[in-house]
């Protein structure tokens, strides 16, 4: 290791290092106090911060890169070839298990080969960068941070959100951070590096190429994969997924009470709900003033998936280099898997919106030991504990992390360092979690019952011993990747491999490169990109209950992140298997640019055909129904009178309304109370399921004059009745 020569000249100490210093602690304050009339004390004070700017020591360790083999890599080429021939026996209808991984083996065999020879490198992991702690906090604004987020927690005792409450939890957090944070010296970039140009040899001519003009190049290549990456996450979001089920029923609700002044922290309807949705939908609302539909439960999911995708791009550079992150965005952009969950209109996008930040700030904390970073890591681990319950997992997996740098650690300092950027993570989420912590407190039975639910109870026995559903769990999970994802139609193409054919094979090779590299280099952030898959995916795996729901893309969408992030690592260790020649360049390129048009039309295949055909088969045209009662109103200017009868199986009578706007009723009027509505005047009107015949029977004999309609619906085999009363 050696220092790094890249520090900024000494400068003047500036107002935010005058408000650092003289807030460090309470001797500091009263110094700066006394500095004001005393002029001995303010000679000592500029030479305190003087000081304390050169306290900070960088410490670069530069990243070695492998040495890469000059012949062409037929063996890299080999393996891959045999690991899409692999996977492309399990693609349905195929599914032939024994012959994939025959192939399987053949491909790790062959990738392993190819390491050893030098061809299949994974990319490089970014240099580390130890930045010293100086490991103190600021005084007084974490005594302000404490005392409002003390009063705060009080005052959350009701479980709602308040002017008061709200407005102190966000100070606490602000001042928090603000006591902690550290104004690291800048290091300089390579802008003041007189840049050569590249030279390409093709065909024996040499081709000087500007470095400007490819940076140029890939902010424009960048933009345009963006481009398409909108495309696929925004377009028919009206139509795929086409019609809402129970579930968004109870968003909806949930929703539409906030404006009734029911600010929870966390929704109990429907065994319970962390908050973020139900304000991020409001806020849709507004904004777009799409109403309580399901189109604005759709759309909000969607925006929620597409901001995770800068941070899936810093992920990547993090774990590689600009083209790994440009590898990932586009493979994550594109792939069916977290498309189809940011579509169905529920919290599942919270899940990988949340655990890419944190895990981004978190591995490059650890990188570079820069405090600020693991203060962004515990705000977004605390944010993420308010979306969506199965990230209730990824404190684990930061437990998990930490524990592996520790064990990779040889010195003392650095272990207590570590300690200490632990507690700061703990500490501010802990902070941010604040709100939905003083609601466990009070409710821990309902704020558990979902995940416990899960786990088997008195009410819900396991169907067999629980050490032997979980080993079948896991096993299950792992294999979603590339085997089966399921059986849940209404967020899944089920019972195929989660990934397309392209990234499910780049996957399982990125797995065996990143065993071998850490067999080989013994770095921290190989083991942990392989712990984390089976971390990320426990919420699905710890259905004991209920097995069947195991595998469930939404419960192990956290896990898509880190999947797909091995699949663009291994994408980027082909694409320079083949060298920096031009020649070498260009069929590497092209043949990049064949996988990935490959994954693009396959992914576009799986979410608006594959996905969104057996979910319209499946889905109960409750809009069309919508649109009936909408024309009742507009004909008869009244709603009140129009009911719908259950039946089994059939649809849930509170979404009609939703489609016809009114979120906060529930049309039901059940078949053994229906002579309740002849207490009402005419017009009425009566929808119920078409083999439903003891209901029509009924309303003929409380209303002989009554007019039976059949509504022919565009859902082959959802037709319905129409019974009207108009006198």
């Amino acid at each position: 290791m050696q220092q790094s020569e890249n520090l900024p000249p000494e400068q003047e100490p500036t107002v935010l290092d005058l408000y650092k210093s003289a807030t460090k602690d309470w001797n500091s304050f009263s110094n700066f106090l006394r500095s004001l009339w005393d002029a001995r004390k303010r000679e000592e004070l500029n030479a305190s911060l003087t000081h304390q700017s050169d306290e900070i020591v960088i410490v670069e360790e530069k990243a070695l890169e492998p040495n890469r083999s000059s012949a062409f890599p037929w063996l890299a080429l080999f393996a891959l070839a045999l690991a899409l021939i692999a996977q492309t026996f399990v693609e349905p209808p195929q599914r032939q298990g024994m012959l994939s991984v025959i192939f399987y083996l053949g491909a790790f065999g062959v990738a392993i080969w190819s390491y050893r020879n030098n061809e299949w490198h994974l990319p490089t992991l970014p240099a580390i960068r130890q930045v010293q702690d100086p490991l103190y906090t600021r005084l007084i604004p974490l005594i302000i941070a404490v005392v409002c987020a003390g009063i705060a927690f009080y005052d959350f005792k009701d479980g709602l959100f308040t002017w008061l409450n709200t407005t102190l939890w966000i100070l606490s957090i602000i001042f928090l951070a603000v006591s902690l944070w550290v104004n690291y010296p800048k290091i300089k970039t390579e802008e003041n590096i007189v840049e050569t140009p590249k030279e390409l040899k093709f065909g024996g001519v040499f081709i000087s190429v500007n470095q400007n003009v490819i940076k140029w190049l890939v902010r424009i290549i960048t933009l345009l994969i963006v481009g398409l990456v909108l495309f696929y996450r925004l377009y028919q979001v009206d139509a795929v997924p086409i019609e809402p089920f129970s579930d968004h029923a109870e968003k909806i609700l949930d929703v539409y009470e906030i404006t009734e002044g029911n600010r929870f922290v966390f929704f109990e309807r429907n065994t319970g709900r962390e908050a973020i949705q139900f304000y991020w939908t409001l806020l849709i609302i507004n904004i777009f003033n799409t109403g309580f539909s399901f189109f604005s439960l759709k759309l909000g999911t969607v925006l929620l998936g597409i901001l995770t995708l800068p941070f899936v791009y810093q992920l990547g550079k993090e774990f590689g280099n600009q083209r790994v992150a440009i590898f990932f965005l586009f493979l994550f952009g594109i792939a069916a898997w977290p498309n189809i969950i940011s579509r169905i209109g529920l919290r599942f996008p919270l899940y990988p919106l949340f655990v890419a930040p944190t895990l981004l700030y978190l591995v490059r904390g650890l990188r570079t030991h820069n405090r600020n970073d693991f203060i962004l890591a515990g705000i977004f681990l605390g944010l993420g504990l308010h979306g969506y319950s199965p990230f209730r997992m990824m404190p684990f997996l930061v437990v998990a992390a930490f524990v592996l740098y520790l064990l990779h650690l040889k010195s003392k300092e650095n272990f207590q360092q570590t300690i200490w950027w632990f507690l700061i993570i703990v500490a501010v989420s802990v902070f941010v979690f604040l709100p939905l912590g003083r609601y466990w407190m009070e409710r821990p039975d309902l704020f558990g019952y979902r995940a416990l639910s899960r786990l088997g109870d008195i009410e819900t026995p396991l169907p067999g011993p629980a050490w032997q559903i979980f080993l079948s769990n896991l096993y299950n999970g792992l294999l979603m990747f590339n085997w089966d994802d399921g059986q849940i139609w209404v967020n899944s193409v089920t019972n195929r491999p989660a990934l397309d054919l392209i990234t499910a094979a780049l996957f399982l090779l990125g797995v065996v490169l990143l065993i071998v590299r850490y067999i080989r280099q013994r770095d921290w952030r190989d083991l942990l990109l392989l712990v984390s898959i089976p971390i990320l995916i426990m919420p699905s795996v710890l259905s004991l209950a209920y097995p069947g729901e195991n595998p469930a893309l939404n419960r192990a969408g956290g896990a898509s992140v880190v999947v797909i992030l091995v699949a663009a690592l291994a994408l980027d260790g082909f694409v320079t298997s083949f060298g920096s020649g031009a020649k070498r360049k260009f069929i590497a390129y092209g043949l990049t640019g064949i996988l990935l048009t490959t994954s693009a039309f396959s992914n576009f295949d799986l979410v608006f055909r594959q996905f969104a055909e057996p979910y319209k088969q499946s889905a109960w045209n409750t809009s069309e129904m919508g649109k009936v009662i909408s024309d009742f109103r507009d004909e008869y200017g009244q709603t009140d009178t129009v009911w719908i009868v259950p039946y089994p199986y059939w649809v849930d009578t509170r979404l009609p309304g939703v489609w016809a706007g009114i979120p906060d009723r529930d049309f039901a009027l059940f078949q053994d109370r229906l002579a309740e509505s002849l207490a009402y005047p005419a017009p009425k009107m009566f929808i119920y399921w078409n083999v439903d015949t003891e209901t029509e029977r009924i309303l003929r004999e409380l209303y002989p004059n009554g007019e039976v309609s059949r509504y022919t619906s565009s859902f082959p085999g959802k037709d319905f009745y129409i019974f009207l009363v108009e006198e």
